[in-house]
């Protein structure tokens, strides 16, 4: 077959991390997809605000490997970036998560975007004006309810091609509105398939002319922002839990929302207003089943004995996975520890 060719995938420097992808050819025939055997490549990190013109150069160190969906003998190739002295660049977020805990964590991502046309409109919204109020179009069916269904399906099966853990999509509450989930157990590849299933959505657009925006309140007034609800799991919480531990270690949370909320995305305090199934950026709270709570506590997990995950509802819908998911567990270790003391 040849050899084969390789699609370089990283996050760049500016303050909403965009997805940069290059391509090249493997040297060895026999190349079979393994980390070990991807070669690191460099970039001019002065034209993705990742370095300065007089000293430009940065290193892609390949992370993982998948199969590249559409075409055959190639894969993508998720790095982490580095300055050419080997030190780990300042946006390179991946590399704050800690090794040591990050396996026993599974996380589940509820990825909502927008598709908008080049109007800057919400696929499905008429020019000047708004479609019926919301309502009918959450997980609804119709040409006149739905819309970008082909393009939402052909994402979906791009990323079981790729050997992503997307577990399933939904039309969402806004028109043009979508989502899809990603999970993984470890956190380092929970986040990793979020990122190129994010890749995967942007690559799909541009055969259909849309824009797949991940902004969070890109239409102001009555209409639904986008998040990125975080369900989180750990051993603890998965095989022991129970009602008095996981409202402690939820009420644990409370001293760290602000730090959550600085690295929960931009534009959250347009989506996070307490309206539109949120909850205020200003104020944490739980609750069980409470889609207007900062983290709701699952039907799952209540009627499993109090043991499952918790879903925290404030990552906005451009946040990043790595800093999304290093937060989460940095708080579960103090707010753990304090839950077992007070039960």
């Amino acid at each position: 077959m040849g050899n084969a060719r390789l699609d370089y995938i990283w996050l760049d420097g500016y303050d909403i991390a965009n997805i940069r992808t290059k391509a090249q050819i493997h040297p060895d025939s026999s190349y079979n997809g393994s980390v070990e055997d991807t070669p690191k490549w460099g970039f001019d990190g002065s034209s993705t605000q990742q370095a300065e013109g007089h000293d430009s150069d940065c290193i892609l160190q390949p992370v993982r490997v998948y199969p590249n969906p559409f075409r055959q003998n190639a894969y993508l190739v998720l790095c982490e970036v580095f300055h050419r002295d080997g030190r780990p660049h300042e946006t390179n977020t991946r590399n704050l998560i800690d090794r040591d805990s990050e396996a026993e964590f599974w996380f589940g991502f509820e990825q909502e975007y927008i598709l908008m046309t080049s109007n800057g409109r919400p696929v499905g919204f008429p020019d000047g004006g708004f479609p019926e109020p919301q309502g009918p179009y959450y997980c609804a069916v119709g040409a006149h309810r739905v819309e970008a269904r082909e393009l939402v399906d052909e994402h979906w099966d791009a990323c079981l091609a790729a050997d992503l853990g997307v577990t399933g999509i939904n039309a969402e509450v806004m028109l043009g509105q979508w989502e899809f989930q990603c999970f993984g157990k470890g956190a380092l590849r929970a986040a990793d398939d979020l990122i190129v299933a994010r890749f995967l959505l942007q690559l799909i657009t541009e055969k259909y002319d849309l824009i797949a925006t991940l902004d969070p309140k890109p239409i102001s007034g009555d209409w639904n922002g986008s998040g990125m609800h975080s369900n989180f799991s750990y051993d603890y919480l998965r095989d022991v839990g129970g009602q008095d531990y996981i409202e402690a270690l939820c009420e644990g949370f409370r001293p760290f929302h602000q730090d959550h909320i600085d690295v929960y995305g931009a534009g959250n305090e347009r989506r996070l207003t307490g309206s539109h199934e949120t909850a205020s950026i200003d104020q944490f709270s739980f609750g069980a089943s409470n889609r207007g709570a900062s983290i709701r506590i699952p039907l799952y997990t209540t009627t499993h004995d109090w043991k499952g995950y918790l879903e925290d509802r404030r990552p906005a819908s451009d946040a990043d996975p790595y800093l999304v998911v290093d937060r989460i567990m940095r708080t579960v270790k103090v707010a753990h520890e304090a839950a077992l003391k007070a039960v």
